[in-house]
């Protein structure tokens, strides 16, 4: 199937997708849960199915259906979005090596970078990445690999994507961009000047709260076999049959999801920016976010996660999200229902007051993530919890 011989809705249904399972023509490709494939004969074959760590027909599916959602030449899954993290920097970067990337990052990626690459020789520098300025002052000649993420989580900051790829295609480093937030419904980052993307499944990609998996998107055949040799034979760490089947099926219903969180995420976002109990509101749908004109431009749709710091101390921002009955109190986002959380003591808890404070995830900040329930029940909710704070 060609790019262009589809639209992005028709493609994540399945549109054009090779059904190798002829005798059966099923509609939805199944679950292939061997471990392992019979061979005609001895010796390892050049094509075909050996065993589910190297290839598995329906990991196979999925990972064609995300390629050509992409743009990508090919596209690996992994059992976690941190697992493609770590399988990026496996592959690209040596004792000695140096990093760029945006200071506003996943807390998991930070403590990978800042624990364990540190630990190995690598030298990471963290700048503002919202003005391509900076980063192209941190690249300098001996930069090898810049990370970025757009929009950021927490804090919803934007890079543009295209202007950092221009820069880092001048220096000669590689451009990864951290997609989770956005997907490829919102925003292509290969189409953008990047090298690799990167995204956890587990959020919006898959929608449904019942699988952790990731997935690393590249335009570069040299790339793909450094990150799949790396991602199966080094970290054993691709995605399960099973959970290739649930983000499969997410993927279906993928584009009518994200218009949905969007529409809901909208209303949300307004109805805080107008509440005398909120001091801030981060949304790049909102016209008063300082990316706006740039996610305009460079994103299809805002997404469906808001964050906002509550005017009052941690206390009363903890019990405002316990207050709450229609935003479950839980961490991870992207699914069908509602979740919010307490930034500070959850998700950015593994960080230190110091770095939360660097970070700009303050003790009042809170994270929603926007489901699928009526905007009528949400925003009640919402501010029946905020009359109690």
């Amino acid at each position: 199937m060609t790019d262009d011989q589809y639209d992005f809705e028709s493609i994540a249904v399945g549109a054009g997708e090779e059904r190798p399972q002829a005798d059966t023509k099923d509609v939805v490709t199944p679950i292939h849960l061997s471990a392992t494939f019979g061979l005609d004969s001895a010796g390892y074959p050049e094509e075909g199915y050996t065993y589910t760590r190297h290839s598995n027909p329906t990991r196979d599916r999925l990972e064609d259906r995300l390629a050509d959602l992409s743009n990508a030449a090919r596209v690996f899954a992994a059992s976690s979005g941190m697992a493609t993290v770590s399988t990026v920097c496996l592959s690209l970067l040596s004792p000695g090596d140096r990093v760029v990337a945006a200071d506003s990052l996943f807390g998991g990626t930070k403590q990978l970078f800042d624990e364990f690459l540190t630990g190995f020789g690598v030298e990471v520098s963290y700048v503002d990445a919202t003005d391509p300025e900076n980063v192209a002052d941190a690249l300098g000649p001996s930069a090898e690999l810049v990370w970025m993420e757009s929009p950021t989580n927490p804090l919803l900051k934007l890079c543009d994507i295209e202007a950092v790829g221009e820069l880092t295609e001048e220096h000669g480093a590689t451009l990864v961009v951290d997609n989770t937030f956005a997907t490829p419904y919102a925003q292509r980052p290969l189409d953008l000047g990047a090298d690799v993307s990167v995204l956890s499944t587990t959020k919006f990609v898959n929608g449904h709260t019942d699988s952790v998996g990731g997935a690393i998107a590249v335009g570069d055949a040299d790339l793909a076999e450094q990150f799949g040799f790396v991602l199966r034979d080094v970290l054993g760490a691709p995605l399960s049959p099973f959970d290739s089947y649930l983000v499969a099926r997410g993927l279906k219903t993928l584009p009518a999801r994200m218009e949905s969180h969007q529409r809901n995420a909208t209303e949300v976002a307004a109805f805080l920016a107008d509440h005398e109990s909120v001091a801030a509101v981060n949304y790049p749908g909102l016209q008063s976010h300082p990316d706006h004109d740039l996610a305009a431009r460079q994103m299809d749709n805002y997404g469906g996660v808001v964050t906002f710091e509550l005017d009052g101390d941690g206390a009363e921002t903890r019990a405002f999200v316990e207050e709450l009955d229609v935003f479950e109190l839980a961490m991870s986002l992207g699914g069908v229902e509602s979740l919010v959380e307490h930034t500070a003591s959850m998700s950015a808890a593994s960080l230190s007051p110091a770095e939360r404070e660097t970070a700009g995830i303050s003790d009042s900040l809170v994270r929603l993530s926007v489901g699928l329930e009526s905007p009528d029940d949400l925003i009640p909710d919402l501010a029946a919890a905020l009359d109690e704070v």
